[in-house]
């Protein structure tokens, strides 16, 4: 005994749901686009590791110290520029 599938998901028109749906008409420019430095790269932290974590220094502190302690031989590249 075998099941046909139903084509008719395949021939609707489906609707983006409501909360989908974006006014273009009411965006705004965001305002702390500013604060970026140009070579500034955002990382999302975990919410366990941000509740250690609370601020900028205290993530690049931990980080340069982490590459002061890699091996010499280890060559740091420089990041290379989208575009």
């Amino acid at each position: 005994m075998s099941k046909k599938r139903s084509s008719g998901a395949a021939t609707a028109v489906r609707e983006m749901r409501e909360e989908y749906r974006f006014d273009y008409s009411k965006a705004r420019p965001n305002p702390y686009a500013a604060r970026l430095a140009k070579d500034t790269v955002t990382v999302v932290l975990d919410p366990d590791v941000a509740a250690v974590f609370t601020t900028a220094h205290s993530v690049n502190e931990l980080l340069r110290s982490v590459i002061a302690a890699l091996p010499r031989q280890v060559a740091v590249r420089p990041r290379k520029k989208a575009g």
